[in-house]
């Protein structure tokens, strides 16, 4: 059935589908109106989960890793101060291997109060163990949150799903809504096999020996290190029965670009323009999309790689005291290569500043002849 939903209910109606049995809720913009969708959703009865109202974002994770440890499918959304209010219990989750899902809809971090976009309230939690995937259309919102429970489920690892505040979160977009039970051959009931039994007791998160703690996390290590391949399968899975494909990196007239943008989210889709309009001019233009961040798909990126090919990252977030945080990754994930391109950084957008086709053209002919400075990165924004 094709929809025209904003992103935000794009990726409530997701969460209906995948048959979610908590969700916990606090609301923030611009994300409230994911949490705001399903609690409608419940009070038709639309919606079968339990839907438990929290005083925080820290109390809406505590909630999930509680349920969570139970063996039931769970799920929030929040932006932003909340997402960092939550960084606590975002460790604990990981570190108990939960498989939960939320839904992170990028907005800049104060100070000064600010609720537009960018990534850096997300990209800041990248330690923590969940694995990050990157959105640039309502489509693939509802269909990244269906992956994201099959892949946490696989994995024992929590997902965390991040799309544009406002830019996708208020727009809409047609979106093809996938019937329930397509859905529930992709997305069986999960059988979680840590989950608490009162007739078999265990005891969770209790203080370990230095060398229990080095191998757990040693473990969870190597499980995100093979998350490329379950991710890798579960996408072909989706494809398959769905009709529609994603990977951790895409490219567009990529195979004989002179220089690349390489982008994320939704800048990605406006850089598909910014490319055809280059093209259009007689430039050999082409476009690199990260879609996901953790686990980081070096490998992927190195296929893209060539002496004399230099690739620009469009970055809307920063690392204070560093760079862009995707132009860093790249950069070390390029490193082992004897023959490297030239990778210069931008940052733009910040705080919700438009990333129009102009200025990524501009960016990319900056990137083709060579202007910039490969160690520092260059705060372009759009001059309208």
């Amino acid at each position: 059935m094709k929809k025209t939903l904003m992103g935000n209910h794009a990726a409530a109606v997701a969460v209906r589908l995948a048959r979610t049995e908590v969700v916990a809720a606090y609301p923030i913009t611009p994300q409230t109106q994911v949490v705001e969708a399903l609690a409608e959703m419940k009070a038709s009865g639309e919606f079968a989960g339990r839907f438990v109202k929290v005083e925080s974002e820290h109390s809406a994770m505590a909630c999930l890793v509680g349920a969570a440890q139970t063996g039931v499918r769970c799920f929030t959304a929040t932006s932003s101060q909340g997402l960092a209010y939550m960084h606590e219990m975002l460790h604990w989750a990981a570190g108990a291997r939960l498989p939960i899902v939320m839904a992170e809809v990028n907005r800049a971090l104060g100070a000064p109060w600010i609720l537009w976009t960018d990534q850096t309230d997300s990209l800041a939690q990248r330690d923590t163990g969940w694995l990050q995937f990157y959105c640039s259309s309502n489509q693939e919102i509802l269909d990244t949150t269906l992956l994201a429970f099959k892949v946490a489920e696989e994995l024992s690892l929590p997902v965390m799903v991040n799309y544009d505040g406002f830019t996708l979160s208020h727009t809409y977009e047609p979106v093809d809504v996938p019937a329930q039970e397509l859905v529930d051959r992709f997305l069986p009931k999960h059988d979680f096999a840590l989950a608490l039994d009162l007739a078999d007791p265990k005891a969770f998160s209790a203080l370990p020996k230095p060398q229990e703690y080095f191998r757990l996390r040693r473990r969870m290590a190597a499980d995100m290190g093979r998350a490329h391949q379950v991710i890798a399968s579960v996408e072909d899975e989706f494809a398959r029965l769905f009709g529609r494909s994603y990977s951790a990196v895409e490219a567009y007239k990529a195979d004989d670009a002179d220089a690349l943008l390489v982008t994320t989210g939704a800048p990605a889709s406006t850089a598909l323009d910014a490319v055809d309009e280059l093209r259009k001019e007689g430039f050999k233009a082409g476009n690199l999309r990260i879609r996901q961040f953790r686990p980081f798909p070096a490998e992927a990126l190195r296929a893209y790689a060539r002496p004399g090919r230099n690739l620009v990252v469009v970055d809307r977030n920063f690392s204070m005291g560093q760079e862009g945080i995707f132009c860093e990754e790249l950069k070390s994930a390029l490193y082992p290569l004897k023959e490297r391109p030239q990778v210069f950084g931008t940052v733009a957008g910040l705080g919700g500043g438009d990333i129009t086709v102009e200025l990524l053209k501009e960016i990319w002919l900056d990137a083709k002849q060579g202007r910039g400075d490969a160690l520092q990165p260059v705060w372009m924004e759009d001059a309208r």
